[in-house]
């Protein structure tokens, strides 16, 4: 029985966006699968769930690709933990169907 993929996007607005991408990917290393440089972020949960993020002058791109049941979960884990490295700004995560 295969599961229903879904995919979402955010655009968050920062300046710091490569940073963040380099923390959430450094944090999550010694767990998943991660491939990072300051641009560009790859982490690979599972092989069902996947967060691939774009670092730009003014704004963090993210992607999520998990199945269907799991994406609201995998949204929130990202946000949080993003949220924490950010504890100067306030961000805001306006999560999007892909």
């Amino acid at each position: 029985m295969s599961q229903t993929m879904s995919r979402s996007r955010c655009h968050v607005a920062t300046d710091h966006a490569s940073r963040y991408l380099q923390q959430l990917c450094k944090h999550w290393a010694h767990k998943f699968e991660v491939s990072f440089d300051p641009q560009q972020g790859r982490i690979l949960m599972t092989e069902d769930r996947e967060v691939t993020m774009t670092a730009t002058p003014t704004a963090l791109e993210i992607s999520l690709s998990a199945p269907a049941e799991a994406l609201t979960h995998l949204q929130d884990v990202v946000d949080s933990h993003i949220i924490r490295f950010a504890f100067r700004e306030e961000l805001a995560f306006d999560w999007q169907p892909a």
